[in-house]
């Protein structure tokens, strides 16, 4: 029999169970995949909580209550993995990282270096890994109600903005146990407030309120009272920016940091540069095109 006569010729019954079969398992191993997949999405940490509670928003809350969200290594080598793994993630496109209502972070945990060594820290670069929240190209809102001291106040100082209930506490203690600040404080504190005031928190160890830091510039702004209002605050800016072209919010992360690192002429030139660069996406010939045609855009992205 021909081979064109042998493949019109039709299946045995035997030969069309074997080929159900086979495609039932590879549907079940295929159905498997999926679930693995959303499985990993949903990875369960320790010391820390994620969700997405709007399109597009990653929300990250840490949860060390019973020590007020000391800063641990363990607990942010858990942050550095979800921040990373929300950045690598095309679905979402603003974060918010947050604490309790008692304490967004109460400081770094004093009983994990207390015995620690020169050589030990030197060595193995200790705190050195809490910048990995810089690196992020999405932006990062923190939503701070309570004690944001020592380590907590440099971890709302490494996000992009930061909103604060009316009970936030900020402050740099380091010096009232024999330190400094070691997680950016002293650098990132006086690029927002300036010299004096940075020096006054730095050698005094004061605390000081949301409302000072409003006044002074370290916050975006404080939220009214109520339990969990900032958070809901910070997860509908973290919508509002979600609903921008991802890559036209990324180039507006990258151009407000550049100033804080190059004088104002290269500043501006940076800024030009990455102004051009938006012409070479699809996002400014959408946006562009919805504007002159009365009607929203619709992002892709690209």
């Amino acid at each position: 029999m021909s081979l064109a006569l042998r493949l019109r010729a039709p299946l045995s019954s035997t030969t069309a169970a074997v080929l159900r079969n086979q495609r039932a398992f590879r549907q079940s191993a295929l159905l498997s995949v999926r679930l693995m997949s959303t499985e990993s999405q949903q990875k369960q940490y320790e010391f820390i909580l994620t969700s997405r509670p709007a399109d597009g928003v990653g929300l990250i809350t840490l949860n060390r209550p019973k020590a007020l969200n000391a800063l641990s290594t363990p607990l942010f080598t858990e942050l550095n993995d979800a921040v990373r793994a929300f950045d690598e993630d095309d679905s979402i496109r603003a974060l918010v990282l947050t604490g309790s209502e008692r304490a967004f972070a109460a400081g770094a945990d004093i009983k994990e270096m207390k015995d620690k060594q020169f050589s030990d820290v030197f060595k193995n670069k200790f705190l050195e890994s809490w910048g990995l929240l810089t690196t992020i190209r999405k932006p990062i809102i923190a939503a701070v109600s309570g004690y944001a001291l020592g380590g907590g106040c440099e971890l709302a100082l490494m996000c992009d903005i930061i909103l604060a209930s009316p009970t936030a506490v900020f402050g740099q203690p380091e010096i009232s146990i024999g330190v400094i600040p070691g997680g950016g404080g002293t650098q990132r504190l006086a690029r927002a407030i300036g010299k004096s005031r940075t020096m006054e928190l730095t050698l005094t160890g004061r605390n000081f309120s949301a409302q000072e830091a409003s006044d002074w510039g370290v916050v975006s702004r404080v939220v009214p009272e109520g339990e969990g209002v900032v958070v809901k605050e910070a997860i509908e800016m973290a919508k509002l920016i979600a609903s921008k072209s991802a890559i036209a919010v990324q180039a507006g992360k990258e151009a407000v940091n550049a100033a804080y690192e190059h004088t104002l002429t290269e500043g501006l030139r940076y800024e030009r540069r990455l102004f051009h660069s938006l012409f070479a996406t699809k996002d400014q010939k959408e946006g562009m095109a919805a504007f002159a045609e009365k009607r929203k855009p619709t992002w892709t992205h690209s």
